[in-house]
């Protein structure tokens, strides 16, 4: 039997990226995203072609029943879990701190704090039912060491707290043979920069990464699939930059 991976925020970026890669090295996927029922059709019909199954869960991680909701339809479908790629997540419009609202920070810590613990809670405790263990990423950010000011503030700091949980979550089950680390991008080409309004925004910043050029959503999935192989089974508990050198 296949491992199954399920990732959320499947449907563009570096979760499509990861997805497409992944069912090409012989994983069953659960395709996880909020809206874009045309993007997440197009990335399940690419892995179907690679020879994976693909199966969708649609569903919004800031609520508690949505993720019950696509772990319910893991289970009917796989009935196990290998690994997560813990990927939803939203940036918003650049603002200062003084600007921000309290139905912003709800918004970005709802989903890309508080959701994705639930999520990697729910992983956990299949992983460890399974006993087979099993490997998560969660998706940080350089903005958590770079801090972001007069942008995005609140955005670095949600995934500060995604670097802190990874590090608490992997010595909690490192026994249970399950590994768990953090990937940060770096100025990455995808389509969040676009949701933040500012879809220039990597070309833009391009001269200040010391590799001199932004990076592509396959180059952060590639860094996603070797800490998920077993070519880093001794890595747990540690975070990952994909950023250029910046």
């Amino acid at each position: 039997m296949k491992p199954v991976m399920l990732i959320t925020g499947a449907s563009a970026g570096i979760g499509a990226a990861c997805a497409k890669i992944a069912a090409g090295r012989g994983y069953d996927l659960a395709l996880n995203y909020r809206s874009d029922d045309a993007g997440a059709e197009r990335v399940a019909e690419a892995c179907r072609d690679a020879g994976a199954r693909a199966l969708l869960c649609k569903g919004d991680v800031s609520d508690p029943e949505a993720i019950a909701d696509i772990y319910g339809k893991i289970d009917a479908e796989y009935g196990r879990l290998d690994a997560l790629v813990n990927n939803a997540g939203v940036v918003d419009q650049t603002a200062k701190v003084t600007d921000v609202t309290h139905a912003r920070l709800k918004r970005m810590f709802d989903i890309n704090v508080i959701g994705a613990i639930l999520v990697a809670k729910e992983a956990v405790l299949r992983m460890q039912a399974g006993g087979r263990g099993g490997v998560i990423v969660n998706i940080s950010s350089a903005a958590a060491r770079l801090g972001s000011g007069n942008q995005y503030v609140d955005y670095a700091a949600s995934k500060a707290a995604i670097d802190t949980f990874t590090k608490g979550l992997s010595d909690e089950v490192a026994g249970d043979n399950i590994r768990v680390m953090a990937i940060r991008p770096g100025l990455i080409e995808t389509e969040l920069h676009a949701k933040g309004g500012e879809p220039g925004r990597a070309d833009k910043l391009a001269h200040m990464v010391p590799m001199k050029r932004k990076g592509s959503a396959e180059e952060v999935a590639l860094g996603i699939m070797w800490l998920c192989s077993d070519e880093a089974s001794y890595v747990t508990g540690s975070t990952l930059d994909v950023t250029g050198g910046r």
